[in-house]
């Protein structure tokens, strides 16, 4: 087998998107206290449904690694239904391998749906208990990009251990997904710490290390006292962050080229490119600038992966960057 660059593990889903105009959405001081509300008892009227197969966080990384130019994989699982084949169709086309994805007879394909409301969304999600297929058939791989997986997969993770164990030389980039997070960093010790890339967002930072920190320079230096080589935070409208241990930096948003359609995958659009560039032989900070040029792209999309570039493309609005598009030394 032939080395694969980016091995992706990670559920997969499709989602249905539920474009809805008659809806109120609530905020307190908070704002991630934030609630969309529905007239209760009633009918409710949307505009349009559009089902996107194919998605999660590791399905739009593989894709974002193909398109930029990687040998792509996934490990993932699917049941055995029409979904299941929409999906594999569609990473098929976009020249993801799907020789480590498992099909599970007797559980239907991940289905989320999506309430999109002013380019903002809700997602009522559930993850089937899968099996996966064994990584003892894994040779050659330059990286693991490791992120969401449900409850049922720690065996997976156990699996993934061993493997990394004894293939010192592959890399691993871990951007954790809900349920890990929810784990703890114990339970997870090992990923964190041998992590060569972690990378999650402000309030995902202050979960897994259980505090409610506003200093970025803290955060960072904390996250990276958890073991990774390069820990990356991002932090919506106001840029992401970068530390190895050594130096910081800081990259501002690339600008919108016309109001963002749907913000589903703009995290995930950074941390892969993110990571992919890295993989290509850039440095962090040109790995900083390449991200969010990504998320950008994405938002201007209904779901995750359409609006995900090709090598040459990013490059394009690289060069067509503002000025001001620069990463810091913070």
């Amino acid at each position: 087998m032939k080395k694969i660059d980016f091995l992706a593990i990670g559920d997969i889903v499709v989602d249905a998107f539920i474009n809805i105009k008659d809806a109120h959405v609530h905020c307190k001081i908070d704002t991630l206290a934030c609630e969309i509300c529905l007239r209760f008892g009633d009918k409710v009227p949307y505009e349009s449904v559009t089902v996107v197969p194919a998605v999660g966080n590791s399905p739009n990384a593989a894709v974002a690694a193909a398109r930029l130019g990687l040998s792509s994989a996934l490990v993932s699982a699917i049941g055995k239904d029409k979904n299941g084949k929409d999906c594999l169709k569609v990473l098929k086309e976009e020249n993801v391998n799907t020789k480590f994805i498992n099909v599970n007879k007797n559980q239907s394909t991940n289905y989320h749906y999506v309430l999109l409301h002013n380019a903002e969304r809700t997602i009522l999600t559930k993850h089937a208990p899968f099996e996966y297929k064994p990584l003892k058939k894994l040779k050659k791989v330059g990286w693991f990009y490791l992120s969401s997986l449900g409850s049922h997969a720690l065996p997976l993770h156990q699996e993934i251990e061993e493997f990394l164990k004894s293939h010192p030389e592959t890399k691993l980039s871990f951007q954790p997904g809900t349920y890990q997070i929810s784990l703890g960093y114990k339970k997870l010790k090992y990923f964190y710490e041998r992590a060569d890339i972690f990378i999650c967002n402000k309030e995902e930072a202050n979960r897994i290390l259980e505090t409610q920190i506003e200093d970025i320079k803290e955060l960072l230096k904390k996250i990276s006292g958890l073991g990774p080589k390069i820990t990356v935070i991002t932090d919506g409208p106001n840029g992401a962050y970068a530390f190895d241990k050594i130096t910081m930096w800081s990259a501002p948003m690339y600008p919108d080229i016309a109001p963002p359609v749907d913000r589903t995958g703009a995290g995930d659009a950074f941390s892969s490119t993110f990571t992919a560039a890295i993989t290509l032989g850039k440095t962090i900070p040109e790995a900083l600038r390449w991200g969010p040029i990504n998320s950008m792209s994405v938002v201007q999309y209904i779901g995750a992966r359409e609006g995900l570039l090709s090598q040459e493309k990013l490059l394009e609005y690289l060069q067509k960057a503002p000025a001001d598009y620069k990463v810091k030394e913070i």
